[in-house]
């Protein structure tokens, strides 16, 4: 056969598969809204010990309205859209059907892989990251995110926080897992996963049905007290919000990754905050923030589990923050092959044997774990 025959004929194959992804992921698409509205049904009905803001009731049309004078009012009916929920997803090259081969030899060779999860595979639900090129939080503004030291000691920083947290937490506690984040937890329900670590905290894992799991840098939807360490769920704070601040109002401006909206000083100096029920110190979110350090029975617990691993998948991660990097190295030092899949450079490139520029949501659901 020519040449001409070869390359018409790989052609006409690659088109036919393109069909076919786009196909798999128009119902894994479909899938996804299905799931995440029984999910958001299954919450609704216990308010307090979800991992949603007990003040949402949500239907299959996904829509609520806050009680509060706080002029904020989502549509969740688009997070079903690859529209809206891909507006922090950065640009990506076209699936490349030999790197998906070498993805499912990786995985079909793996018996007990270990995933580390960054924001990446959280901007197709609707989360933006940091740093991803024009998308991310530090390419669109010049905010940054809180540092411990300053919230720790501060309390005018602790209001600005709450209060800013307190606008986007409906927003922020409303969206919904993403097919990579049901792929992966459909890995460990096949036996497939050993553990799975991420860096977010934005409980979509968890949300996705995910169990052997660790939160490295915490978890949004729950509330430390800094004094007795006392621990709540953030939606009951979110009532005591409302109690104290009837009439507070305020317009919210820009989303960041942790939920954090923008406000001006001027709409924050009134906003009442709530102390720990129990000791009357201090809330925080129960998160790692920026300046602050993993606990090290967490660090411990995850090492133990890299060298329990005999390899390592990245998923939407850059790797530049060292608490999640540190694995990286001790998976190198155990010479674990390790493959990445992010949109964009991350720090652990030159350790790779396998590198893939995706949407984590487009690739993971093609793999077949078994």
């Amino acid at each position: 056969m020519s040449t001409f025959y070869q390359n018409l004929c790989q052609g006409l194959v690659f088109l036919q598969l393109e069909k076919l992804r786009k196909t798999v992921l128009s119902c894994l698409m479909t899938l996804h809204c299905v799931q995440a509205s029984v999910f958001a049904i299954e919450a609704s009905r216990d308010p307090v010990g979800s991992l949603v803001s007990g003040n949402m009731r949500m239907s299959f049309g996904l829509t609520f309205k806050r009680t509060t004078k706080v002029r904020w009012r989502a549509d969740f009916s688009q997070q079903c859209s690859l529209g809206s929920t891909g507006l922090f997803v950065p640009p990506s090259p076209p699936l490349d059907p030999g790197k998906v081969k070498e993805l499912q030899r990786f995985i079909t060779l793996s018996k007990r892989l270990l995933v580390m999860t960054g924001a990446g595979i959280s901007t197709e639900s609707g989360i933006p990251d940091y740093r991803s090129e024009k998308v991310g939080l530090y390419a669109r503004t010049d905010r940054r995110p809180i540092q411990h030291g300053d919230f720790v000691r501060s309390a005018p920083v602790r209001q600005r926080y709450w209060a800013r947290n307190f606008v986007g937490w409906p927003r922020f506690s409303s969206h919904l897992p993403n097919p990579a984040h049901w792929a992966l937890s459909n890995w460990e329900r096949l036996g497939k996963l050993h553990w799975l670590v991420t860096q977010n905290v934005d409980a979509l894992h968890t949300k996705a049905g995910s169990q052997r799991l660790t939160e490295l840098h915490g978890c949004m939807h729950r509330v430390l007290c800094l004094d007795c360490g006392e621990q709540t769920p953030r939606g009951a704070l979110q009532e005591r919000f409302q109690v104290l601040n009837p009439t507070w109002s305020a317009e919210a401006h820009g989303l960041a990754p942790d939920g954090d909206v923008f406000l001006t000083e001027e709409e924050v100096q009134s906003f009442r905050v709530p102390s720990c029920s129990r000791c009357g110190g201090p809330l925080k979110p129960d998160v790692v923030f920026f300046g602050d350090t993993v606990k090290l029975d967490t660090v411990d617990f995850v090492h133990k589990r890299v060298k329990e691993a005999d390899s390592l998948l990245v998923v939407g991660s850059s790797l530049q923050v060292y608490s999640g990097y540190r694995f990286i190295l001790t998976a190198r030092e155990k010479k674990l092959p390790i493959a990445i899949l992010n949109i964009g450079p991350t720090r652990s490139d030159d350790l790779a044997s396998l590198k893939l520029d995706s949407r984590c949501g487009e690739l993971l659901p093609l793999i077949d774990p078994r």
